[in-house]
């Protein structure tokens, strides 16, 4: 039964079947196969480099292909305006399987190859346009810059030159010279240089001018307000026009050639005012003209990449497909004889029979009369690990498989964690209100979950969404606890009476309890009182406690169906039965005194109730002696005294059994006069010439490479001393732990009572003060904190106490729970499956 209907409990039963593939129909049965999901192939050609396997030429293909694909979605990437791209779900699917698969991949090519053409010019010219715009745009800078200060010149003249007697005097020494005269209408004969350099390099650009010429200049810059964009980077770069005036052609020279050095850009200036001006209409002329080129081959490199947009997720789509198939294509080996490819590869065993129809289909689609034929292999290989989940259980199935992968066929701790998980967390996080919240954004989630799954959530967001499940029984199992306490929002619901009265004498009130008792959860009489605290307490650390035991026992008795399934029986009685004697001798029987304790009127008792941690103190320090004042029950040191004799037996019954039963079998072994291999001395031509118990038809159908291989990998050894030492580790790792993990369940304790407090202290803080408005600002007040309230809320007590809660919950399940019967080692499952990968063009 457990072979025909396969559970959550076991990872499913897995094949290793032998596909022989007719090359005609490979590549559509490979496509198949991908679209299926559930073939994981083996590599059998592990000792061929992967340049000189047999589809090397057809990837090196689609890895071209994926380039100009890439390249496509850089340059949309780049684009300002957001250039539309079609849905891979709203674009007609390529269709590359069948008789016509081979044109459809070469009318693919050919047009991706003239796509890239054509948008490579298009880049080129526009990146040369943009380039002279950008020039000429600087020279018309330059021109009116120097026009600018040529005219200020003018108008200040006369302060140029105040006296021809001054030592300190100008570089021109007369005004002939300078070439001006007091007569309007002068030209400037002035020898000079002008152009644009970056913003930032201008001090230095002017010290090293300084210190070369020594100070023989005149220079003048002002800032460009616009800034230039550099075509390739799109990077802004601001700029500054600059003049410089030096007399001689040396002087001239050096400048130019600092300039150049700094990356400035030099322009030609006449020192006419009529050629400037008529240069400057030239170059505004010219420029008007060059962009509105650019602007129309801006539009038709738009319109180029809109084209692509709207085939570019089909054409991703495609080439990821084929470049798994070819991947794929090359893990199989060619048969020269049967001019067919063999494959291996693990399959589930209850789809073999989709696997097969999936091949009669592949053999239809591509027009050929040869199907592949798949038939299973005998191996004693290891399978790797599959667990078949849904969109409900795989997020609780992620969780334990981020611990570790589960060996083959052992119980999986993901179909226990679905109730636990939410439980533990509840526990530290019960509040009916926050438990509402969290349910409901996680019902939203799930019925919005068709448009949020196409959508693009981004990394923290999807994350929520792929847990959406989990939070939605976090959610329903924190309201459920909020009932427990009887805690909303740090306050308590009047469900039913309470057991509690409250008589008022001498100005204080002390409760009193009445004959009945509050139904479910936590009496709203604590409410309020000076031992409220005191009470939650020791109620929430007690609690935990019994939760901690109970968790633990249950995850150390999963031991025994993994042990009955793997047929290892030794196991139940030197690791299952002295490990859950251990843990029940000492922290079961904590637990049974804790109900207990909890079962007593103590209002009613003669005696006080004692101390249980005390008790179990005591109870390692003074064996079998319990002080009369501070007994629990008759006869309770002679029954812990037996207790701890049943631990301390359980020690080297742990230490010794399993060691002594391996060391017994190894001598039964050698004294029927078998060795292990290796101890012969036998040479290579001793060895048979097949493999023993494995017939040769056997190893004409491949059994017997699979079988090899199996005896290779399932080799290993473990001698007598290596079974000591790990039995050594195991125990007092067990001894230990059972002390740590279960002082570690007082998180639970902890973390639901800073939770409970912090929510008390939240509603204090922000909205008590504002409750019972009396006036419009009252209500305006109460409005604005009850914002407030909600907000830090939301984002403190439901997001980051929620992630809080969620990873020491996550470390019960890992560590404490694990640790007592996870034995892990496996391999997970990953067959070739197109529906799992996204498209990261």
């Amino acid at each position: 039964m457990g072979d025909e209907y396969p559970s959550l409990l076991r990872s499913e039963q897995m094949s290793l079947v032998q596909l022989f593939v007719p090359t005609e129909v490979a590549h559509d049965t490979v496509s198949e196969l991908g679209e299926l999901g559930n073939v994981q192939f083996k590599d059998l050609n592990p000792s061929v480099n992967p340049f000189q396997r047999s589809f090397v030429t057809e990837i090196r293909r689609i890895d071209e292909m994926g380039r100009r694909v890439r390249f496509f979605s850089t340059q949309i990437a780049k684009e300002k305006d957001v250039v539309p791209i079609r849905r891979l779900y709203e674009s007609a699917p390529l269709i590359t399987v069948g008789p016509r698969a081979a044109q459809t991949i070469d009318e693919l090519d050919t047009t991706l190859a003239e796509h890239e053409q054509r948008l490579t010019k298009m880049n080129e010219s526009y990146q040369t346009l943009s380039e002279r715009t950008k020039e000429l745009i600087e020279a018309r800078h330059v021109l009116r810059e120097t026009a600018v200060f040529f005219e200020k010149a003018r108008g200040h003249q006369t302060d140029i030159r105040s006296s021809f007697d001054d030592s300190v005097t100008p570089l021109l020494q007369d005004d002939h010279e300078g070439g001006f005269t007091p007569a309007t209408g002068v030209q400037f004969d002035l020898e000079f240089v002008a152009g644009t350099i970056e913003r930032s390099r201008m001090p230095t650009f002017e010290r090293v001018l300084w210190r070369v010429l020594r100070g023989n200049l005149f220079m003048n810059h002002t800032d460009i307000a616009e800034p230039f964009v550099d075509s390739t980077t799109g990077a802004e770069v601001r700029k500054d026009v600059f003049i410089i005036f030096a007399h001689g052609d040396a002087l001239l020279a050096k400048i130019r050639k600092v300039a150049e050095s700094m990356g400035a850009t030099l322009y030609p200036i006449d020192p006419n005012a009529d050629k400037r001006a008529e240069s400057l209409r030239e170059v505004t002329n010219r420029l008007e003209d060059l962009q509105t080129v650019l602007y129309n081959t801006g539009l038709n490199r738009r319109s180029e990449l809109a084209k692509i947009g709207e085939s570019l997720r089909s054409w991703q789509d495609v080439v990821r497909k084929e470049k798994m198939i070819y991947e794929t294509l090359n893990l199989f080996n060619y048969d020269v004889r049967r001019k067919t490819l063999i494959a291996e590869g693990w399959v589930p065993t209850r789809d073999i029979t989709t696997i097969q129809l999936a091949l009669r289909s592949a053999t239809e689609g591509s027009g050929t009369s040869v199907p592949p034929i798949l038939h299973e292999l005998t191996t004693q290989r290891t399978p790797p690990t599959f667990h078949r989940t849904n969109k409900f259980t795989e997020g609780y199935q992620t969780i334990m498989d981020s611990y570790g992968i589960s060996a083959y066929q052992e119980v999986n701790p993901g179909l226990f964690a679905i109730i636990t998980f939410p439980f533990l967390f509840a526990v530290m996080f019960g509040d009916i209100g926050h438990g509402s919240i969290i349910f409901l954004a996680a019902l939203y989630m799930i019925l919005a979950e068709k448009k949020m799954a196409k959508a693009d959530l981004g990394e923290i967001i999807g994350q929520f969404f792929y847990g959406r499940y989990i939070i939605l029984l976090m959610g329903l199992f924190s309201m459920y606890t909020g009932l427990m306490y009887n805690d909303i929002f740090s306050k308590t619901l009047h469900i039913w009476t309470s057991a509690w009265s409250f008589p008022e004498s001498n100005g204080t009130v002390t409760a009193t309890l009445t004959d009945h008792r509050y139904p479910f959860g936590l009496d709203p009489g604590w409410h309020g009182a000076d031992n409220a605290l005191v009470f939650t307490n020791s109620y929430k650390m007690k609690m935990s406690i019994v939760l901690g035991v109970i968790h633990m026992t249950f995850a150390l008795c999963l031991q025994v169906p993994n042990h009955i399934k793997f047929k290892r029986y030794s196991d139940l009685y030197t690791n299952f039965i002295p490990q859950i004697l251990f843990l029940q001798s000492i922290f079961g029987y904590l637990v049974i005194c804790i109900l207990y304790k909890w079962s007593i009127d103590w209002s009613k008792a003669t005696a006080q109730p004692p101390s249980l941690l005390n008790m179990l103190i005591s109870m390692f320090l003074s064996p079998g002696a319990v002080d009369p004042a501070l007994q629990l029950y008759r006869g309770q040191g002679k029954v812990q005294l037996l207790l701890l004799m049943i631990a301390g037996i359980c020690v080297p019954w742990l230490l010794i059994t399993k060691p002594y039963l391996a060391w017994k079998e190894m001598h039964k072994t050698q004294g029927q006069g078998y060795m292990t291999i290796g101890h012969g001395e036998g040479t290579a031509s001793d060895m048979p010439p097949h493999t023993p118990g494995i017939s040769l038809e056997d190893e004409e159908e491949g059994n017997g490479q699979a079988m090899l291989q199996a005896a290779d990998e399932e080799g290993e050894h473990h001698d007598f001393g290596e079974v000591v030492i790990h039995q050594v580790i195991h125990t007092i790792e067990f001894c230990l732990g059972c002390i740590s993990h279960t002082a570690s369940y007082l998180r639970l304790w902890a973390l639901s009572l800073a939770h409970a407090q912090l929510s008390e202290v939240l509603w204090s803080m922000t909205i008590a003060g504002f409750l019972g408005p009396t006036s419009i600002f009252g209500w305006i007040a109460l409005l604005i904190m009850g914002g407030v309230w909600f907000s830090l809320t939301v984002g403190i007590l439901c997001v980051m106490e929620g992630l809080s809660a969620f990873l020491h919950a996550l470390r019960l399940h890992w560590v404490e729970a694990n640790s007592k019967h996870f034995e892990g080692g496996g391999h997970a499952f990953a067959p070739l499956s197109f529906a799992n990968q996204e498209v990261k063009e």
